[in-house]
């Protein structure tokens, strides 16, 4: 698949291909391109397996617009919002390798339903914490 043209809405970019096929994938996944201005993502070249912004430092390949994961899970999306929150330190307090979150994070390894409970359950904790403080 080689998508030929682009467009922006909301938190999303889209793809055209070849064949006239849409592909949508969330702006989550590319912050700089998710906190650029539409000039700075109208500045980008297609190259042979992908698209380029070189003023944002920010490719996207063409195969990811056909990935199962184009939309972050919840999970994901509230790490991916989420910047303040040390990822390292919040597996840690919640007992499990950091390395494994982000894995779960960035989509490389998907948790269990019992082990993304047990994440948002540490959530909530580490939440009404903050508020009774």
């Amino acid at each position: 698949m080689k998508i030929q043209e682009i467009w922006f809405e909301a938190d999303h970019i889209f793809g055209r291909d070849e064949e006239g096929h849409e592909y949508s994938q969330s702006l989550l996944w590319y912050p700089r391109l998710r906190m650029a201005s539409e000039e700075e993502r109208m500045q980008f070249t297609f190259g042979l397996d992908g698209i380029h912004w070189r003023g944002l430092d920010e490719d996207i390949s063409f195969e990811s617009f056909a990935y199962e994961d184009a939309e972050p899970t919840a999970l994901q999306r509230f790490f991916l919002t989420h910047k303040e929150i040390n990822v390292a330190e919040f597996a840690r307090s919640l007992g499990i390798n950091p390395t494994l979150l982000r894995n779960y994070i960035n989509g490389f390894k998907k948790p269990s339903k019992e082990r993304e409970k047990e994440i948002f359950d540490h959530i909530h904790k580490l939440g009404k914490e903050m508020v009774a403080a």
